[in-house]
């Protein structure tokens, strides 16, 4: 249960013990189950040692029960438990834990224990964080570029479609050199819309990185620190250093703001440091480093690398081509990729065609290659993830190579590799073939603009390359996610989740966001408020919270799932067929007839989607038999591809919450309407859940693609916390028949 914290502890004279006032905030990177079980757990815990407590829940959507100044004023302590950047500024002079969101789920007590020894929380400073005993949590480094990489991607869709749809509708080649579009055209001016799109890219990207480790303060430096990185002509330079130098100065700069913040000064200063000292101290610093230092073998670099690849013009054609892509492919925009464009593009002008021929097929690859990627292995990414991927497919067609620098910059280990050996193959093929482009530019593009000799085997390039690249990738990937696969479920480190959480929409956001939770629940279940957060994503979340793919899909508006239910009678195992509605009949009175059934979450379960005993023992048994449960509605279409995507949903992550629940679910237009169901087993089913416990009680929800709203969030936060009550579990496993579990359910809303 939680309360609202009441006037300061008057310490009276009566002697009387005071009653200790704890505070809560709980997140994680969805916002969805999670955030509610913690709070749940952690009210609950409180409440049974007499202890005030009152939560702040961080979620996806909305905000509530926010911990006012007054709240943290008569605080004896915070317990923080959160897989994202929680804002702890507020908590200065307090006694703040940090915990993995997983850690409030699983060990309450022990965390109320710990808080009344946690250290005191100072200005600037970071409270102290216990990971989940054997649990491994995300690196402050990982979370940062995360920060990072999840900002940057609108300014990457934003700018790259920009610039493609300029360049397709008012640009053309032009025999002077270049895809041009007319001065002064209102397409000119789309497209640069898209290039300050482009320039502030980089910028983001290290600003972020640098906010996720030295807070606001690093702001500042990190930016501008990427936009000197970004722009050689201030370290004499052709080429900026793109975004590899944007995450090293994002680093610098968070990691320099830091240690500034360790330095004593007196106390007349320290109001001023965060906004006025920090900043241009780590700014000025950061920036004549970078000039001075790492900006010099950058522009060494650039100019070997020129000289080198002049030498090798009499080369093989097919080697030349190799290498052109590889450093295409590297760093998408940084020096190496700009030696080898504009060596191609220099050549232009001396009649060498060809050499831009190689180039102009290996720079689409990347951003095609990725897409194909997010394609071919959806599983693997999250339903955001795949957006972007659609994105980068646009922008290869129009031979934008950033719309690839998402995907390496948060997986270079997976992602740089595979785009190197697809655009060295891109460039072979085109070199092998004697392809050559007219005009400084690549893609898919210039060849439908025919600037592009040889287009059919410049298409194979591209097509033979970018294959290369996805199936690299996918490769790549597969082995990372089986590596993380075979780490412990359940102990508050990393998650099934895909790694590449980066481009959720507000992933690390400053700002706010969050679920709201229904604001009172049937049968005394205690509520928990909302509010928005900071941070970046983090892996401590257990699995559950993977659900970000069809979470966030949703269930949907309010339908009435009695209502047009038209499936025929059931006989699966201890489960009665659908009975029809009841029919007035002459002869019989209207209060003759049965009751009406309780309507349960909004009406998308009905008696007709819920079993109370399963016959399957596996986890893909149990999707397909609960699968054939929603079938009886006739809201299914397509069975099989349900469950399908229901598995492919467990791939990247297992919707198991712990405490022997799991939901399952699915975003698919195999449905036509949304629908849940319910169903029990009596030996429990092994459904990797947080805590390890075998799942009894499933639910599966299934929601057309066209069915994403708001509703859905509302279901879920209500359904997890309500089973996180301990005596409504008791009462749904202990419901004899259908209509016994229905009336349980009833207590969800």
């Amino acid at each position: 249960m939680t309360s609202t914290a009441g006037p300061p502890p008057t310490g009276g004279g009566d002697g009387e013990r005071q009653r200790l006032r704890l505070l809560a905030v709980t997140a994680c990177p969805t916002g969805i189950a999670h955030t509610y079980m913690a709070a749940e757990k952690l009210a609950q815990a409180a409440e049974s040692r007499g202890i005030d407590m009152k939560v702040e829940t961080q979620g996806s959507i909305g905000a509530e029960n926010v911990l006012d100044d007054n709240d943290v004023s008569t605080a004896d302590g915070v317990i923080v438990a959160a897989d994202k950047d929680v804002d702890l500024s507020r908590f200065v002079g307090k006694r703040v834990l940090v915990v993995g969101v997983a850690e409030g789920i699983r060990h309450p007590e022990r965390l109320i224990e710990q808080v009344r020894s946690a250290p005191v929380h100072t200005a600037g400073g970071t409270a102290a964080a216990t990971a989940a005993p054997g649990g491994k949590e995300r690196s402050v480094a990982y979370k940062a570029l995360m920060n990072g990489v999840s900002y940057m991607i609108p300014f990457v869709v934003v700018g790259g479609l920009l610039i493609a749809i300029s360049l397709s509708l008012g640009g053309h080649p032009d025999p002077s050199g270049g895809l041009v579009i007319p001065k002064g055209s209102f397409w000119m001016d789309v497209n640069n819309i898209g290039v300050i799109g482009f320039t502030l890219m980089v910028p983001i990207l290290s600003g972020y990185i640098a906010y996720a480790i030295g807070d606001r303060p690093a702001l500042v430096p990190g930016m501008i620190g990427g936009w000197i990185a970004n722009t050689g002509s201030l370290y004499d330079s052709k080429a900026g250093a793109g975004f590899i130098g944007a995450i090293v100065t994002g680093f610098l700069a968070g990691y320099l703001v830091l240690w500034i913040k360790k330095v004593k000064v007196p106390k007349f200063v320290q109001p001023i440091m965060p906004i006025i000292v920090i900043p241009i101290v780590a700014t000025t610093a950061l920036g004549l480093f970078f000039i001075n230092v790492i900006g010099k073998p950058i522009s060494w670099v650039f100019e070997h690398l020129t000289s080198w690849l002049g030498g090798m013009t009499g080369t093989s054609a097919i080697l030349l081509g190799t290498i052109l892509g590889l450093m295409i492919a590297f760093d998408m925009g940084g020096p190496v990729n700009k030696t080898a464009f504009l060596f191609g593009a220099g050549l232009i002008a001396t009649g060498n065609q060809a050499v831009m021929g190689m180039c102009a097929a290996a720079i689409p690859v990347m951003p095609l290659g990725q897409g194909l990627a997010t394609l071919i292995r959806q599983r693997f990414y999250t339903e955001q993830e795949r957006e972007t991927g659609l994105a980068s497919l646009f922008m290869g067609c129009f031979g934008i190579s950033e719309g690839a620098i998402p995907f390496a910059a948060a997986r270079p280990a997976q992602v740089i590799p595979a785009n190197m050996l697809g655009g060295a193959v891109a460039g072979a093929v085109a070199g092998l073939a004697g392809v050559k482009d007219a005009v400084p530019h690549g893609g898919p593009i210039v060849a439908v603009l025919g600037a592009v000799s040889g287009v059919p085997m410049f298409f194979v390039a591209v097509a033979i390359g970018t294959a290369v690249t996805a199936v690299t990738t996918v490769a790549l990937v597969d082995v990372s996610e089986r590596k993380r696969r075979g780490e412990p479920v359940g102990h508050g480190g990393t998650t099934d989740e895909p790694e590449l959480a980066l481009v959720g929409a507000g992933v690390g956001a400053p700002g706010a966001g969050a679920v709201v939770a229904e604001r009172a629940s049937r049968g005394g279940t205690a509520t928990v408020g909302v509010v928005g957060s900071a941070g970046s994503s983090a892996g401590a979340a257990g699995a559950v919270e993977t659900m970000t793919g069809a979470d966030s899909a949703g269930i949907g508006s309010a339908n009435s799932g009695s209502a047009d239910a038209q499936g025929a009678p059931g006989s699966g195992s201890g489960s009665p067929g659908a009975s029809p509605d009841p029919e007035i009949r002459p002869g019989i009175l209207p209060e003759a007839l049965p009751e009406s059934p309780p309507e349960v979450l909004s009406g998308y379960l009905t008696e007709q989607t819920v079993k109370v005993r399963l016959d399957a023992g596996d986890k893909e048994g149990v999707i397909r038999e609960m699968a054939g449960l929603l079938a009886r509605t006739g809201k299914v279409v397509d069975v099989e591809e349900l469950v399908a995507t229901a598995l492919r949903r467990e791939a990247q992550g297992t919707t198991g919450l712990g405490e022997e629940i799991a939901i399952p679910h699915a975003k698919t237009d195999a449905v036509s309407a949304p629908v849940v169901g319910f169903a029990r087993s009596a030996e429990g089913v092994e459904w990797g859940s947080l805590d390890g416990t075998k799942a009894r009680l499933v639910f599966m929800i299934a929601v057309p693609e066209a069915a994403a709203g708001d509703e859905h969030l509302r279901i879920l936060a209500l359904l997890s916390r309500k089973l996180m009550d301990a005596g409504f579990r008791e009462r749904l496993s202990a419901a004899e028949d259908e209509s016994a579990v229905l009336g349980v359910l009833s207590e969800v809303g």
